[in-house]
């Protein structure tokens, strides 16, 4: 119970069966989409392995200074490596400097703990180091790996961790566990279903206003632009990569929403009856997909997918974005004026 995890029970249960049978690897990795819980299900996974007065085996009580600390990822014996920020690169240097950390004796624990944080953000050296510390491990070290998909690493790694791949919620089982943090019913829903049922990211998008604010102008934005024409395309096109240093963070950004929206008019042209996940724009969605069609949907998306894939190797950030708004149709109505739900 002292776990406090949502949706993973079959995760925490593994984790716990593996401290009292004393069958403790020296690698986990834990995947699954930003906001999931990965790091969280880590740093419980580490205070139940290192609490000095835990409730019973496997049971933290996350109340004494080595829980709280290990909490704050501030404990001493409790290494966090990952890239300076989201989207950037995990270098070689750092990994190296790990392994030196971990052939080190524990001040305090009983195991040195090593948190890599986002390592499909890892270049190959990085992960190539890492591997000779996976094929070598210290006797009382434990590597706790987060990453979107064992996919993104190399084979030889995941191969040397013991893998739990976590999934997102549905919607409707996400509802509650946004309710009992105190989130109102209606946005509650709202969030789980902006979240694909990460509760972790929802609770963000509750915590941080202004990602909610960013969503809504990038989806009036896109909306506003269906019904304009190339010359505006391209001027906004111009602004959203202006900012330097931030281009490909921006435009990942409005890639990423638009993909999703897009998606909901490609379920909404299809009849499927799937629940939308812009449950507040589902009066323009409906619109749309009356407007643009089945074929012309599942086109749309397709490309926006594609591009996506093609920010992680392509420099010219302007030219993605002007490629992205013209390859979409030009609609005769401004649906940003269509009023929300």
């Amino acid at each position: 119970m002292t776990w406090d995890i949502s949706g993973h029970d079959w995760a925490v249960d593994l984790l716990k069966g593996h401290i009292r049978r004393g069958e403790v690897r020296h690698a986990y990795l834990f995947s699954g989409p930003m906001g999931i819980g990965k790091r969280t299900l880590a740093l419980r996974f580490a205070q139940a392995l290192n609490c000095p007065a835990p409730l019973a085996p496997g049971e933290p009580c996350r109340t004494c200074r080595v829980c709280r600390q290990i909490e704050q990822m501030s404990h001493v014996d409790l290494s966090v490596v990952q890239s300076e920020g989201e989207g950037m690169i995990l270098k070689v240097d750092q990994a190296r400097e790990l392994q030196q950390t971990l052939a080190m004796t524990p001040r305090e624990l009983p195991y040195r703990m090593a948190l890599l944080l986002r390592f499909h953000e890892a270049n190959a050296s990085a992960q190539n180091a890492l591997l000779k510390t996976l094929e070598e491990p210290p006797s009382r070290a434990i590597l706790l790996i987060t990453a979107t998909s064992p996919e993104d690493l190399l084979p030889t790694i995941v191969s040397r961790c013991e893998v739990l791949r976590l999934r997102p919620l549905a919607p409707e089982a996400c509802t509650p566990v946004l309710m009992s943090h105190g989130i109102p019913e209606e946005k509650a829903r709202l969030l789980a279903h902006l979240a694909g049922g990460r509760p972790g990211y929802a609770l963000t998008l509750h915590q941080q206003p202004a990602l909610l604010e960013a969503r809504q102008h990038l989806l009036e934005d896109l909306l506003h632009l269906l019904s304009a024409p190339r010359r505006e395309r391209f001027a906004y096109a111009e602004r959203l990569t202006a900012s330097r240093g931030k281009e490909r963070e921006r435009l990942l950004q409005a890639l990423t929403l638009w993909l999703s929206f897009w998606r909901d008019i490609l379920l909404c042209a299809s009849g499927s009856g799937v629940p939308l996940t812009h449950l507040d724009y589902a009066a323009q969605v409906q619109r749309v997909a009356q407007q643009v069609g089945l074929e012309r949907a599942a086109s749309v998306t397709r490309r926006l997918e594609e591009n996506l894939q093609r920010l992680e190797s392509n420099p010219n950030m302007r030219l993605l974005a002007e490629m992205t708004l013209l390859e979409m149709p030009r609609l005769p109505e401004d649906f940003s004026a269509v009023p929300r739900e």
